[in-house]
């Protein structure tokens, strides 16, 4: 570990949660499996701390298909049973439920607007929304365009897609940049 500056909530106690800060948190992603993997790991987090669920992420992976939307929509009854048997993800039934009904309508937007990236980089014109948080008190959970994109989801039968849950995808998949102002990664980003 270096002695560059980084976001205030980043604990350095925890190598793994400081490499995901300076190599993966608020890059702008334009691959639609990279959205699916985020958006469904921000539903599994709520209520719970994104330590928690940066800590099962390779455990996800396994379970639904490497975030393949077209096969995780394919889930069925049995695998619901499977996934809420794993303890190796967060065995929420509501929350798993959400992952696969997700999927489905993952599949709908990327049928009407090609892509998923192309629907969701809508919402902030196509580039991260600045400007950055100053300090930690001054990062936000919702903005009006996570306000926006989380209702236009809702309308289109997504699930676990609640502004707050929307503005953490954003700002994880790079649509916002909330690195703060004296971040080494905020000019990167």
């Amino acid at each position: 570990m270096d002695d560059r500056p980084r976001c205030p909530w980043v604990d350095l106690s925890k190598p793994d949660y400081v490499a995901y800060h300076d190599t993966e948190w608020g890059v702008p992603v334009h691959d639609d499996r990279r959205q699916f993997e985020f958006l469904t790991l921000e539903a599994a987090q709520a209520g719970l701390s994104w330590y928690t669920v940066l800590r099962k992420r390779d455990n996800y992976r396994r379970a639904f298909a490497d975030f393949d939307p077209a096969t995780v929509a394919t889930f069925d009854s049995d695998d619901e049973v499977r996934l809420l048997a794993d303890p190796g993800i967060i065995r929420n039934k509501l929350k798993v439920r959400a992952a696969i009904n997700n999927a489905a309508r993952f599949l709908e937007v990327q049928a009407e607007f090609g892509s998923f990236c192309d629907y969701i980089w809508r919402f902030v014109d196509g580039a991260p929304v600045p400007p950055p948080p100053k300090r930690h008190q001054d990062y936000r959970s919702t903005s009006p365009e996570s306000d926006a994109l989380s209702k236009d989801l809702k309308k289109r039968g997504f699930k676990f897609v609640g502004s707050t849950i929307v503005y953490a995808h954003m700002q994880a998949a790079g649509l916002v940049n909330d690195h703060s102002a004296d971040c080494f990664r905020r000019h990167e980003c």
